[in-house]
């Protein structure tokens, strides 16, 4: 088998449906916007939404092209089994040279990701970053995204030489057990890019210790992330295992939302924690892993695999790129259609906790705010919506809130 063509086959099937979904995006701009949100944007604003989608969807189109490029030009000339032998023959070195020209490979993308930042975002009012921070941030990125990929891939060549055909369960268990150590560790990535201010004393801060001590739940801390020195757009969170939780609100969220819209947006959140959303995605996420786990067990038994790209013997850096790239991307969105099913409904439960907390109405705010600010499409193509989308439509959630609130109020 020409393992090769196979991979460059695939490279292009998984780049034209990434093209066709965003085909589906330019098309979705064309769509009536629904009747019960309507009020998002004035004509004016929809005007603008439409040129900013379609210069955000375009401009993608073109960074993708040429990151396609850039990775078809590394597989047909055999240039990661080149550039690693620049390195010491030993194995681990012989990985992270793979891992390391694939990090590499993405630093021609930074020109692009500049005028997506600097650019559109700028021309629309979103942007806040400076040169400097843009700059500060590539370069964070880069060591991470080196440092993640390296330790993941020494992890497959552990696992490999440890476990034997036994590879597929210990890599399900010990990929589900960094994905979740990622996890708990994304509070101190932040602080990388980040700064972290205690919310004030007064009544917000009040108010959410209150709902969510009400329903369980400890609060560690309330903090507001400085969000608007890159961003006008906003957004909140929760971190933290169990029932002890750490409050993230951007400021940009505290300064554009109510008390009680604020509030609505953690007695969403706060439904996901009750219904046990992140536990349910840690198993779909396991299951997942084990699929990745039969695929680096059946692409490790093939040495020939390699030296179809110019190695003498097995690459566990390759190999992984392999997995990811070429192999789980060609079936991930069989995946992203089950998952993001799970994760509709799942916010669907969500949005019904605030129905019941008394924020019905507060949370249909706060929703179209946030659509509004991040110039959400609120008339997707369906097509796009079942694929990949892990919340339902705007207008979606409002039609089922009202007939939540419907309900309870009979």
């Amino acid at each position: 088998m020409n393992f090769k063509a196979v991979a460059v086959v695939i490279l292009c099937v998984v780049y034209l449906y990434s093209l066709f979904l965003d085909l589906l995006r330019l098309r979705s701009r064309r769509s009536p916007i629904p009747a019960n949100v309507a009020d998002v944007y004035d004509r004016d604003t929809y005007l603008k939404w439409r040129e900013y989608q379609g210069e955000k969807v375009r401009w993608g189109i073109l960074t993708a092209a040429v990151g396609f490029a850039i990775d078809l030009i590394l597989i047909l000339t055999d240039a990661y089994a080149a550039f690693a032998r620049l390195f010491p023959d030993q194995v681990w070195w012989q990985l992270f040279a793979v891992m390391l020209l694939s990090a590499l490979a993405t630093l021609p993308l930074i020109p692009f990701a500049w005028h997506d930042t600097m650019g559109i975002e700028g021309k629309y009012g979103f942007n806040r970053t400076s040169g400097r921070t843009f700059f500060g941030d590539k370069g964070k990125e880069f060591i991470l995204q080196l440092l993640l990929m390296v330790g993941l891939a020494s992890m497959v060549m552990g696992l490999h030489r440890s476990f034997g055909d036994w590879l597929i369960l210990a890599f399900a268990v010990f990929a589900t057990l960094f994905l979740l150590f990622i996890t708990f560790l994304y509070p101190f990535f932040s602080r990388i890019f980040n700064k972290f201010t205690l919310l004030e004393e007064g009544e917000l801060k009040a108010g959410i210790t209150a709902l969510l001590e009400k329903n369980g739940y400890k609060v560690r801390a309330i903090q507001v992330m400085d969000a608007s020195r890159r961003s006008t757009k906003s957004n909140a969170y929760f971190t933290g295992f169990g029932k002890m939780k750490t409050i993230v609100l951007y400021d940009t969220l505290v300064a554009a939302m109510t008390t009680d819209e604020i509030l609505a947006v953690f007695a969403h959140e706060m439904g996901h924690g009750l219904h046990k959303d992140t536990l349910k995605n840690h198993i779909l996420v396991f299951l997942q892993m084990l699929v990745l786990g039969f695929l680096a067990w059946a692409t490790l038994r093939h040495p020939e695999i390699f030296r179809a790209f110019g190695f003498e013997g097995v690459n566990y850096g390759f190999a992984l790129l392999l997995i990811m790239s070429v192999e789980f991307a060609l079936i991930s969105p069989l995946f992203g259609l089950i998952v993001s099913w799970f994760s509709r409904r799942a916010e669907y439960r969500a949005d019904r906790q605030a129905v019941t907390e008394g924020y019905g109405a507060a949370l249909i705010s706060a929703l179209k705010k946030l659509s509004r600010e991040n110039f959400a499409d609120l008339a997707p193509s369906p097509v796009l919506v079942a694929l990949e989308y892990s919340h339902p439509t705007l207008s979606q959630r409002v039609a089922a809130i009202q007939a939540h609130a419907g309900k309870a109020a009979q």
